[in-house]
């Protein structure tokens, strides 16, 4: 398409406020010229802050506007799934916050009806839009190539969370009207007392098992090994097979003054790690370090050349370029079902099932 897309916004809380809105409203190549919210004080506010002229009390009033060419939602799971679903039905191209779904039979809704529609679903998996994990993924895929390294045998994954605003949540607006009730929404054969237990688990670390999918390029080739996680459903260990490479994912939750995640590729003569930054922290990408083998051994801490960026900006410039271009979404929502396919398998193993 030419010109400017014109976006419609589902969803007023705090992710559009404090993250997709100021990023999406500053791309010369977005208008946003529609939102919807249910809670209309808040939503009129929002508008006002943001200069969006047109808004809508509910999602289903938003796509009937002839002058939207794109849709991106933000809110609770299962009503930001339900209006992506609705919205790439009606053809157009949705941009949605992770994970793609609660469960694996909501995802595979939602890419039927993107089969359908017409419509093209991209998952916001900020972290492959981090400059510092492109310039990683980069350097671990050269190493696999040449052979420099040797084998790459072991891939670890630890996220323990932490302080991940780091004070840059900005001024978010509130009112005192009350988020209509939502529907429950879990996979048929979990318990109902670990349900939402395995929603964080999902929500959280969702992130980290498509990182490590995309870094070692193995998309829907995964094993469960072995899950070992405590009552509270949250922590633990998880063993993998990712592409034929083993890979742990360690969880859990850490009172940090910061954000607490890094990924390691491990090869028989080196590695290469990111540290991934506070999710808030504005113009920070996650922090890259080599480490090669041998005589001559030696640290390096390559800087990319956008680096002073934000994850969060450079996924809503890749999401408009996308539409405007027609070129390929890099976190596509059939490649985001897998995510919800294998921790669904790692609970499954965890409760013998």
């Amino acid at each position: 398409m030419t010109g400017r897309v014109r976006l419609g916004y589902v969803g007023a809380g705090f992710m559009a406020q404090a993250v997709h809105l100021p990023n999406f409203t500053a791309l010369p190549d977005c208008e946003v010229v529609a939102l919807a919210e249910i809670r209309p004080q808040l939503a009129q506010r929002v508008a006002e802050r943001f200069g969006i002229p047109r808004v809508y009390a509910t999602h289903s009033e938003l796509l009937l506007d002839p002058d939207i060419d794109a849709v991106a939602v933000s809110a609770h799971f299962v009503h930001q799934a339900q209006v992506a679903e609705d919205a790439l039905r009606a053809g157009k191209p949705v941009f949605m916050e992770k994970p793609i779904a609660l469960t694996v039979e909501r995802a595979e809704r939602l890419l039927q009806a993107e089969r359908e529609g017409g419509g093209r679903l991209m998952v916001a998996y900020m972290k492959r839009y981090d400059a510092g994990i492109e310039l990683a993924k980069g350097v671990i895929d050269g190493y696999r190539r040449s052979g420099e390294l040797g084998r790459l045998f072991y891939l670890r994954a630890r996220c323990f969370t932490g302080n991940w605003t780091a004070g840059n949540s900005g001024t978010v607006v509130q009112t005192d009207e009350p988020y209509p009730p939502i529907s429950e929404e879990a996979p048929s054969w979990l318990p109902e007392r670990y349900r939402q237990s395995y929603t964080s688990y999902l929500q959280v670390f969702c992130h980290n098992v498509n990182l490590a999918r995309w870094l070692l390029d193995a998309g829907a080739d995964w094993q469960v090994i072995s899950a070992d996680l405590d009552e509270d459903g949250f922590t633990g260990v998880a063993v993998l097979r990712l592409g034929g490479v083993r890979v742990t994912l360690e969880t859990g939750a850490l009172a940090a003054h910061r954000w607490d995640e890094d990924t390691q590729a491990y090869f028989q003569r080196g590695w290469v790690k990111a540290t991934s930054p506070p999710l808030l922290l504005r113009n920070a990408c996650a922090e890259v370090e080599v480490y090669r083998t041998g005589e001559g051994a030696e640290y390096l801490r390559p800087f990319p050349k956008e680096g002073w960026s934000w994850s969060f900006a450079r996924e809503a410039e890749h999401f408009i370029r996308c539409v405007r271009t027609g070129e390929p979404f890099r976190s596509p929502g059939e490649d985001a079902i897998e995510d919800v396919r294998l921790l669904e398998a790692v609970y499954q193993r965890w409760l013998g099932m």
